[in-house]
């Protein structure tokens, strides 16, 4: 069995099937997400619904999932990209959307690699990893930043590769590998760049290029609005 990892999809739907189009997979291959496949992008819905049906697709959480399931229970105020998602929805239908985001898990392992939304705190269990640093929630990134001088993946210190997202490092919409052990492929799909995969066991990346900047759009819009 092939499992295609996605780098963030931020609700890019058309990029999301040109990827799964050029990844070759069988129907019984496995489909990860690494966590912030709403948002930002143009069609939240349409991603939520694709993790929704497919039996052998899933996402993990990421942080701008947690916002949407914080804010929806009143725990956090919504960002200009939950609210400008939610007017995507239906009352109802974002109701059933965060109920399938709650489920997303924080982390998974597979026998090639562990898989994380943002990153891993060196010298910690696995399962004991604090949940903000996991999702690379702000509380999360200020922990890492107050407590190390480097970034995460420089500090990994486990045996067995991560693959991540979260953030495009290289600046430019381009993976980074470091050392074979981090595998980091936000490539800042919403943002103009590209969608990135990685597929194992083999670790070969196959990438779409985004057809357009959609949060500049995006936000271009809001203003326009308001």
């Amino acid at each position: 069995m092939k499992t295609l990892v996605i780098g963030d999809i931020h609700s890019c739907y058309t990029e999301l099937m040109e990827l799964l189009s050029m990844s070759g997979l069988a129907e019984d291959d496995r489909i990860v997400a690494l966590g912030d496949i709403v948002d930002r992008g143009p069609d939240s819905p349409a991603v939520l619904d694709f993790f929704r049906t497919h039996p052998n697709a899933l996402s993990l959480m990421g942080n701008h999932e947690r916002k949407h399931i914080g804010s929806f229970h009143g725990e956090v105020n919504p960002s200009r990209s939950q609210i400008m998602t939610r007017l995507q929805f239906t009352e109802q239908t974002y109701s059933d959307a965060v109920a399938l985001m709650t489920g997303f898990p924080l982390f998974m392992e597979f026998p090639e690699a562990i898989l994380v939304h943002a990153s891993l705190e060196p010298g910690i269990p696995l399962e004991k990893q604090c949940e903000s640093v996991l999702i690379g929630s702000m509380s999360g990134e200020h922990h890492m930043k107050r407590n190390y001088d480097h970034e995460w993946y420089e500090l990994y210190d486990g045996d067995k590769p991560v693959i991540a997202g979260h953030k495009d490092y290289s600046g430019k919409g381009e993976p980074i590998i470091f050392k074979d052990k981090v595998f980091l492929i936000d490539t800042g799909c919403c943002y103009g760049f590209s969608l990135t995969g990685l597929i194992l066991p083999d670790y070969s990346i196959i990438s779409v290029k985004s057809q357009k900047n959609y949060w500049a759009l995006a936000m271009q819009s809001r203003r326009k609005k308001f």
